[in-house]
């Protein structure tokens, strides 16, 4: 594949989300947000019921592809992301889970270098996302704003944006201690969270899950740190994705795959696969490791392609690219939060969390492609 192709597919994954997903905020000019599911219901159709995460990640990959295709229609829709999100906030940036607003941060960051106004937005969420390390706990930021369990999808994006804030210091002591605290001997992998516990810093449930965003922001933390000077977090992320080609592809294809939160995580691994391929240095093993993470981002992006269908004139990807795409309707259960996470619609092609995942991966194929 070219990268005029991947290009090609990125900007056919973006019609597809902007026409089927995106409306103005309430009726309001100049604002758009992506309505949670296609075909909508009536509370989402109005945005009554939003998923601050899944917006802040529609902001990403917008700015992907105005970096893309540079055109005034696309730099126009990234300003009216930031500012729809920001409007159905109700005007604020921040919300109960470190884990969103670091999200947030790391799109409004992109944002902002392609002109939206984000600075007190991202003073707010620099300053919160930096208080909230838990010295007390043995370290790392707690996923919600209340009670003690500290995961890598609160930890990971928060730490890439200390990086790029230049808070060095700390995004080393949050790569650090993902790796000392959720990373997997058996496996390589890294697991999805420890209950915090003040009176044994060192000890806690660890939650084994392993989910494949929790890779992605892991390798793209090790990478945001990577140099010739310190070749610790080369070797790492190299480590990690040999673990993921591992354990996580079948025939460098990503596995798994879900509607709700979860139609979002192979698309953030992705993401940051390809930062890897581009951007990883220093330390033994770093061209290998680039390579690697290159074939899986081509093999998967690949994947999810051919595996998507055409709805309405456009693309729909599949919530599991190994397999078809299936053609969502309005009959069958919607997706619905629970527990902190949203839960995917019967037909999971149906959320907007797996359009994006996969406008995402196109992204990410054509970005790596261009380089």
């Amino acid at each position: 594949m070219t990268a005029v192709e991947w290009n090609q597919r990125a900007a056919a994954a973006q019609a597809a989300v902007v026409e089927r997903h995106l409306r103005p905020v309430w009726g309001i000019p100049g604002t758009r947000l992506g309505v949670p599911a296609y075909p909508a219901t009536r509370p989402d159709s109005l945005l009554l019921s939003w998923n601050y995460w899944w917006q802040a990640h529609l902001l990403d990959t917008a700015v992907d592809a105005y970096v893309r295709d540079g055109a005034p229609s696309t730099r126009k829709l990234v300003h009216r992301i930031a500012r729809g999100h920001r409007l159905r906030n109700l005007l604020r940036v921040t919300n109960s889970y470190y884990d969103d607003m670091a999200w947030m941060a790391l799109a409004l960051e992109r944002a902002q270098r392609r002109g939206v106004n984000a600075a007190r937005r991202l003073r707010v969420l620099n300053d919160r996302l930096y208080d909230a390390w838990v010295p007390e706990a043995g370290g790392g930021i707690t996923w919600r704003t209340t009670g003690l369990f500290l995961n890598a999808p609160a930890n990971g994006p928060a730490g890439i944006f200390q990086a790029r804030m230049g808070r060095f210091e700390r995004a080393e002591q949050t790569a650090d201690w993902i790796h000392r605290r959720l990373r997997d001997d058996a496996t390589g992998l890294i697991n999805d969270g420890v209950d915090g516990d003040y009176e044994h810093p060192e000890s806690g449930k660890i939650h084994v899950e392993k989910y494949s965003y929790n890779q992605g922001v892991t390798i793209g933390l090790d990478t945001e740190l990577s140099s010739d000077l310190a070749p610790r977090h080369a070797a790492r992320a190299a480590r990690l994705i040999g673990a993921v080609l591992d354990g996580m592809t079948d025939g460098g294809v990503i596995t798994g795959g879900g509607g709700g939160d979860g139609g979002l995580f192979n698309g953030i691994l992705v993401r940051y696969l390809a930062l890897a391929a581009v951007q990883l240095r220093g330390g033994p093993g770093t061209a290998d490791a680039r390579d690697a993470a290159a074939e899986i981002v081509y093999a998967s992006a690949e994947a999810a392609w051919r595996g998507s269908r055409e709805l309405d004139g456009r693309v729909l990807f599949s919530a599991d690219w190994s397999r078809d795409a299936r053609i969502p309707t309005s009959d069958g259960a919607a997706a619905y939060f629970t527990g902190g996470t949203v839960r995917g619609s019967e037909i999971p092609e149906r959320d907007l969390s797996v359009q994006v995942g996969g406008w995402m991966a196109m992204e990410a194929a054509a970005a790596l492609a261009r380089s």
